[in-house]
């Protein structure tokens, strides 16, 4: 049987590769640190090794010598998972037996082919069509699932929900899954009783605080027919589901509490940014942002020094744009990481920015900004295939944890 050492970061990941390998009959250790990895690789000389490389680097190297020192791993391959790597770190792994690097979020279809690749066994994945994609908004987990029912992206669903809900300390979420561009047959029914089964025990979330986003007979039957499913409620329009979970009365109370100060200047919000700092850890995502480029494209002066301030120990490249039209006219030219894109501009407004990156096929995340005041704002955004959002005012807190989540997604 052969035999994998898993290290990476997630503990959801590594739980996650576990479970799929084992499935195949492959045995997999799991090592929290490069020192616990150290010492399982040299007592189970595993057949291949899966690194995570933003840990801690010192360490992680040590472990890769020390591989190359021993003559029972000398020769084992190495599968590396990383968030950016430039060439001089490509060149530094290359003397390790490094087989793979693949960028996060993981592929999981890219992963399995990997291990396939690497180990000379073939390792049963489904290959049917299936999108699966989770974010946090406004303490909601927004689900959206398209194209199909995929077994094995409905197993990493799993892991990836309970990843958020660790992430925001959320301890009962609202949930909005939304179905889109599929079309389900009694063939799909084992998987759609997967997904919902899926969604309530890696929540925890009370029936009653969940929708399901769809117009399918098949969906809405099994939802609808089902006692174990009771209380989930099928809504046939955004507005409804998000108003239901997010009641704007109690969002604008609660917003308004916080903008007491609202005239606040530029230098008041950043020391109260500093005060807030020193209760977050910036190590959580230091290494994922490192060298990062990072655009602000707000109005908002003040908006932008809090951003920036937000990432200025993380060595991250920031541009700062005061309006859409200045963003566009770098677009075809810069290769951003992350935007934060306000929508409310008075020239070129954040729709067009994301109808231009939507017309260049420009994929890399977007978070929107937008006020309390502006509901079907956000629904539009939304709509138009926005996954993540922040409602103004700001706090230092809030931009921090939506970055772990964007920047350090694992899968």
């Amino acid at each position: 049987m052969k035999l994998v050492l898993i290290l990476i970061e997630s503990r959801q990941l590594r739980e996650y590769i576990s479970l799929k390998l084992e499935e195949n009959g492959v045995e997999a250790r799991t090592a929290n640190s490069p020192i616990e990895g150290i010492s399982k690789m040299r007592t189970l000389a595993p057949d291949l090794i899966i690194l995570d490389y933003h840990m801690d680097h010192k360490s992680l190297m040590e472990l890769l010598k020390d591989k190359k020192a021993d003559v029972n791993t000398v020769n084992t391959p190495v599968i590396i998972l990383a968030h950016k790597l430039e060439q001089r770190q490509l060149l530094e792994l290359a003397p390790y037996n490094v087989k793979k690097v693949l960028n996060k979020p993981i592929k999981i279809d890219a992963l399995f082919a990997s291990f396939s690749e690497t180990l000379g066994i073939h390792i049963d994945i489904d290959e049917s069509p299936g999108i699966m994609e989770a974010h946090v908004n406004e303490n909601v987990v927004f689900i959206e699932v398209a194209r199909g029912l995929n077994r094995d992206k409905l197993d990493l669903l799993h892991f990836k929900i309970t990843e958020l809900v660790d992430l925001y300390k959320i301890q009962s979420p609202g949930i909005i899954v939304m179905l889109s561009d599929i079309k389900l047959d009694k063939t799909d029914r084992h998987n759609m009783r997967k997904l919902l089964d899926t969604v309530l025990q890696a929540s925890m979330a009370k029936p009653d605080n969940i929708r399901f986003l769809t117009r399918d007979d098949f969906a809405c039957q099994i939802i609808n027919g089902s006692r174990e499913y009771s209380g989930i409620k099928v809504v046939s329009d955004l507005q409804l589901a998000i108003d239901d979970l997010v009641p704007e009365t109690e969002l604008t109370r609660d917003k308004l509490l916080q903008t007491t100060n609202n005239e606040e200047d530029e230098e008041s919000m950043v020391l109260k940014f500093e005060i807030e700092e020193k209760r977050i850890s910036f190590d959580l995502i230091k290494n994922s942002v490192k060298n990062l480029r990072i655009a602000i494209i707000d109005d908002d002066f003040i908006i932008q020094a809090l951003i920036k301030k937000t990432f200025e120990s993380t060595g991250a490249l920031i541009d700062t744009f005061s309006d859409g039209g200045e963003f566009l006219e770098v677009v075809d030219t810069a290769d951003y990481d992350l935007a934060f894109l306000d929508i409310n501009m008075p020239k070129v407004d954040g729709f067009e920015v994301l109808k231009a990156l939507q017309a260049r096929i420009i994929t890399y995340p977007v978070i929107v900004l937008s006020t309390i005041s502006e509901r079907e704002t956000m629904i539009r955004a939304i709509r138009m295939g926005v996954k993540s959002y922040l409602v103004k005012p700001l706090k230092p807190k809030d931009i921090f944890i939506k970055s772990v989540e964007i920047l350090k997604a694992n899968f």
